[in-house]
């Protein structure tokens, strides 16, 4: 009896141990499947990471000392450029007057502010007043324009001695209330005083 129980116990002793010694269970095929899913999925790189070049750095702006010394130094050099000289009138509009002729009052002027204005020496064309220079009123203007070329004769003939054989230009031109006129530009006053006022005709040169 004894060793029969003996036996039997040894029996469930042995069988315990067999199952823990057992080998353990495999997994679903589900959960493999899954795995080997996921091993086989390729793991992208990466992406690079792009440096970006530092913005350059804002200009100073010029102060404003800067800019007055700049506005200075351009208005130097735009004076110091040559000023194109005003030019008479093209001869080509004193064609027009060739042969023309006409009777008008002549007096003589000289280069004073007085008799003419704060420029003495300067004509109504920008040129200097020299012997030979003659101003005439508006009206005139419209029938021997600037940079004509003219006789002049006098019709009491007593200073026909000193106008005959010489040319004037009209370079001038006299003040707005004179009309019908010519005024001959003279060195010295007393020149000026002594021709006076008078008739003369006058005529474009052909």
């Amino acid at each position: 009896m004894v060793s029969k129980l003996n036996r039997w116990t040894f029996g469930v002793l042995f069988g315990i141990a067999g199952l823990a010694c057992a080998t353990p269970a495999l997994p679903a095929s589900s959960v493999a499947s899954d795995a080997v899913r996921q091993a086989m999925v390729v793991t992208p790189p990466p992406a690079p990471v792009v440096q970006r070049a530092a913005a350059p750095a804002a200009r100073p702006q010029p102060t404003a000392q800067a800019q007055a010394a700049q506005a200075r130094a351009a208005a130097v050099a735009q004076a110091q450029r040559p000023q194109a000289q005003p030019a008479p009138a093209a001869p080509v509009a004193a064609l027009t007057a060739r042969g023309r002729s006409a009777i008008v009052r002549a007096t003589a002027y000289n280069s004073l502010a007085g008799q003419t204005d704060s420029t003495p020496f300067i004509t109504a064309t920008g040129t200097r007043t020299r012997p030979g220079v003659v101003a005439l009123s508006r009206d005139m203007l419209r029938l021997f324009p600037y940079g004509t070329r003219i006789t002049i004769e006098d019709l009491s003939g007593r200073y026909n001695n000193l106008l005959r054989g010489r040319t004037f230009i009209v370079e001038d031109t006299m003040a707005a209330r004179k009309t019908g006129s010519l005024d001959i530009w003279m060195s010295t006053r007393s020149q000026a005083i002594n021709f006076g006022a008078r008739q003369v005709r006058i005529t474009a040169l052909r």
